[in-house]
């Protein structure tokens, strides 16, 4: 069998740069303007939060809530929503990593955005409404109410439908456009046909 010598650029084939004939002021250049774009960014360092601080811990479901934290055995209860209790911070730490579901619905509602970011939670709480909001969602008008409701959580969205339909029920919500921007975002029948 034949073998073939080919003629190739050093760094074709391994992926290194060939050497150029440019000047070295050009180069020196070259290497200062690159270095100036590339600045290292300083690392984002999280704060270190004390796993004894109390955090106010807002209910965000429609309804009760219970927590129990598996590592303590510690118990919370929020009977309706808005209701307000401290928890530690420890806690919010070991419900982030065994029940996920009440940052990603938004079950409990953190105004705190240190500890957010300490829980490595803000992504789940960057459309969230916070107790006012909900107050507020329906004397917006009506495409501001749709771009509002469409970036929320799926729990958040059903505690959007609840109130609706308590607010049309008690004639407090009586805006046919928002109810229908409000069907269209949430994908529900808010009044029936």
């Amino acid at each position: 069998m034949a073998t073939s010598k080919t003629n190739v650029k050093k760094g074709a084939l391994t992926g290194t740069p060939a050497t150029s004939a440019k000047a070295p002021e050009e180069t020196a250049a070259a290497t200062a303007a690159a270095a100036e774009k590339k600045k290292p960014s300083k690392p984002k360092v999280r704060k270190a939060i004390d796993p004894n601080l109390y955090v106010s811990v807002k209910n965000g479901f429609h309804g009760s809530l219970f927590y129990k934290d598996t590592t303590t055995g510690e118990e919370h209860r929020w009977s309706e929503f808005g209701d307000e209790i401290e928890m530690t911070f420890g806690s919010l730490q070991r419900a982030r990593s065994a029940q996920r579901k009440f940052f990603t619905e938004n079950w409990w509602l953190i105004d705190d955005q240190e500890v957010l970011e300490a829980l490595n939670a803000t992504q789940y709480y960057k459309n969230a409404l916070t107790y006012e909001d909900f107050e507020d969602l329906f004397s917006l008008k009506a495409n501001e109410v749709k771009d509002k409701v469409s970036g929320l959580s799926r729990g958040q969205k059903r505690g959007v439908v609840y109130v609706a339909k308590q607010k049309i029920e008690d004639g407090e919500l009586a805006d046919l456009n928002v109810i229908r921007a409000l069907e269209e975002a949430l994908g529900t029948e808010l009044i029936y046909k």
